[in-house]
């Protein structure tokens, strides 16, 4: 006779990893197991669309909703709490592993709980690490960010008082890009840059306006993914040929190889990969920044500091982390189930796991500073990676032994990028871009620079905006549970 024996899960995080994997768990367990989401966050946010909020051409409110009230009604259990330390073998006190929080809101503000799991997901994805710039705070210095939906309030704001001041003739400079030599999110502040010069076209206030692309990129196009040879039209073409293409076709200037250091009001202090120290003036700055690990420590029974056993800045994760040369990368270094190798009930899908290395080739300034992107894991890697987690947890729970039969590198995936280039139901525009792998295979693809060519390919047109548009609606009825939400794929 098979006893049965429930689970409780918990999960950190109510992103697009977070909320992807306790959706799933609760579809496909019982009631009996315990699905329990840990999030400082009151709001679920579909992140993709801050963009169109910090144009103005979406109110926040319609790419958020409250968590609360979907979590009871499907019996998932909400804490608004932040995690702090996790102690992955309990302690003196008590036998089973638990993750230290602390409320964040109500009457149990600033109290802090022990949450025990049978099994963790830490899918509580980056630090926002505006720190790591000088200067660099969102709506401080002229200086915005879309990372969030009250940032791009912040930014719209920003961005509506400039476009009122060239109306009344003020000739202004625009700069957006990445914020740090290591940041990444590249095809964010690539969306941004293209909307907002959309929108200067609406205001009938172009002309007034010197746009300015500034990254960490060597070259345009790379994203953080060392570039992609892509199908377009009926050409092959270079992601740098087709990005170039686009800015020279809006006349948007670019600064490449550069890590932005230092802000101040108006001013933005940059090292090139040439060793020159420069700065770039601005009226308006979208800058993204850094991503970090939020700086979990992590403890044993005895309460000994243990946090190299599960983090490396991010939770390390079945990847190998070897440190090796750029020439030795493969896509075999990128993890498949996102279990931690030494505490095998802990997972950590989306932006949460250490990346064994970046994506793109590292490059340092002449001065010896790392300029170059961190490896994105935005978006559509996001859900997969929970999606396969949380289905490894269920097959475990079910079979009451362990399967990971759910496998899914960056070096075997594909992901669909859908980048607006402008809002409007006739005028609007999108870059369509599809790649695959995400993780180039250099042994694989080696004439098409790691990637193959059928299924990377990218277009421009009106049709994009449409598509991104249509996302958008799908995604929020997913996230709401709504009928039949699992046959939208991740």
């Amino acid at each position: 006779m098979k006893i049965k024996v429930m689970a409780k899960i918990v999960i950190l995080g109510a992103g697009i990893s977070g909320h992807v994997a306790a959706t799933h768990l609760r579809r496909k367990l019982s009631k009996e197991h315990e699905v329990v989401v840990v999030s400082p966050n009151s709001n679920y946010q579909w992140i993709p669309s801050n963009i169109w909020v910090g144009i103005g051409r979406m109110k926040s409110e319609k790419i958020l909703f409250p968590l609360a009230p979907l979590y009871k009604k499907k019996n998932i259990e909400f804490k608004q709490s932040k995690a702090i330390s996790f102690f992955p073998e309990g302690d003196k006190n008590e036998n089973k592993p638990y993750v230290l929080s602390e409320y964040v809101l109500g009457d149990n503000k600033g109290q802090q709980e022990k949450i025990t799991y049978d099994y963790l997901i830490n899918a509580t994805g980056p630090k926002l690490n505006f720190e790591a710039t000088e200067g660099l705070i969102p709506g401080e210095n002229k200086a915005y960010s879309v990372c969030t939906y009250t940032h791009a309030d912040h930014a719209w704001e920003g961005l509506k008082a400039l476009i009122e001041e060239m109306k009344a003739g003020k000739k202004a400079k625009i700069l957006i890009g990445t914020g740090h030599a290591k940041s990444t999110c590249q095809g964010a502040a690539f969306e941004y840059i293209l909307n907002v010069e959309q929108e200067l076209c609406r205001h009938n206030v172009r002309d007034m306006a010197e746009v300015t692309w500034i990254a960490n990129e060597h070259k345009l196009g790379d994203f953080g993914m060392d570039g992609m040879l892509l199908s377009y039209g009926g050409m092959t073409m270079k992601s740098s040929e087709m990005v170039e293409m686009i800015f020279e076709d809006r006349d948007i200037k670019w600064i490449i190889g550069a890590g932005v250091n230092k802000i101040e009001d108006g001013l933005a202090h940059y090292e090139t990969l040439e060793g020159d120290y420069k700065t770039e003036s601005y009226d308006f700055a979208m800058l993204i920044p850094a991503f970090s690990g939020h700086g979990f420590k992590a403890y044993d029974k005895n309460e000994n500091d243990i946090t190299e056993k599960l983090f490396k800045g991010f939770m390390l994760v079945d990847a190998d982390y070897t440190p090796k040369p750029y020439e030795e990368w493969s896509v075999k270094d990128w993890p498949e189930t996102y279990q931690n190798p030494t505490y095998k009930n802990i997972f950590a899908p989306g932006i949460a796991f250490a990346p064994p290395h970046a994506i793109s080739k590292p490059r340092k300034s002449r001065n010896g500073t790392d300029i170059s992107p961190a490896p994105p894991r935005t978006g559509m890697p996001s859900g997969i990676t929970a999606k396969l987690v949380a289905d490894n947890i269920i097959d475990t729970i079910k079979n009451g032994k362990e399967s990971l039969h759910h496998k899914g590198s960056m070096g075997n995936m594909g992901a669909a990028c859908i980048a607006s280039a402008g809002y409007g139901l006739t005028k609007g525009s999108g870059v369509s871009i599809t790649t695959f792998p995400i993780v180039p295979d250099y042994e694989k693809y080696p004439k098409t620079q790691g990637r193959q060519l059928g299924k990377t390919f990218g277009e421009i047109g009106l049709a994009g905006h449409w598509l991104k548009l249509a996302l958008h609606y799908a995604f929020i009825y997913k996230a709401k549970m709504r009928p039949f939400w699992w046959l939208i794929p991740e």
